[in-house]
């Protein structure tokens, strides 16, 4: 199963943020830029926009039952915590547009860590660490593009405060139709609660 961990917001600030998207395709150029999610949200899942904390890859089916329990004990560990979407930028000169987080950025990063350590003590091959940088994906381009005229948009962009409570254990199935821009279906397998430990 091609794995990962995240923060999924809850249904309302998902669709604060598809009322944003929706305005941001009405733009110049829109068109040239590969959308996460699809206007009409929901597609298909909550899981769809999400903010990423720890990705594991393919990982064997043998090994899931030892990753759900160590990322339902690094979870634990971890308090709920509020947060916002909130504001934009771009990655590679415009190949990635993203919205950002505002609130408890610490505890954000301190799970992300806590959720990479629990892939690396479950046996996941896990690629080098990085320093965590929240973003949720809202658009793709393969040659980089001008976004600038998006991230001042999203610059005026910020959802409801919410507490987050779960790390989401999500895998990602892969388009195999062949038509182009479809996007990957995300499903949650597990819901680890945040400080559950006693």
């Amino acid at each position: 199963m091609r794995l990962f961990a995240a923060v999924v917001p809850p249904e309302d600030v998902i669709r604060e943020l598809a009322v944003e998207v929706e305005e941001l395709r009405r733009l110049p150029g829109a068109d040239a830029l590969r959308w996460t999610g699809v206007p009409g949200w929901p597609r298909g899942g909550a899981a769809d926009w999400h903010f990423t904390l720890a990705f594991y890859g393919e990982v064997d089916d043998d090994l899931v039952p030892e990753l759900t329990a160590r990322l339902e004990r690094a979870a634990s560990r971890s308090g709920p915590f509020e947060l916002a979407l909130c504001g934009g930028g771009r990655f590679g000169h415009g190949r990635t547009l993203w919205t950002g987080a505002d609130g408890d950025l610490h505890a954000l990063s301190l799970l992300a860590d806590r959720t990479e350590a629990a892939g690396r003590r479950a046996g996941v091959a896990m690629g080098e660490h990085r320093r965590y940088k929240a973003h949720l994906t809202l658009a793709r381009s393969r040659t980089g593009a001008d976004v600038r005229q998006y991230v001042e948009a999203l610059g005026r962009f910020r959802s409801r405060t919410w507490t987050v409570g779960e790390v989401a254990l999500v895998r990602s199935n892969l388009p195999r139709s062949g038509v182009p821009g479809e996007q990957p279906r995300y499903e949650v397998v597990a819901r680890c609660p945040l400080g559950a430990a006693g």
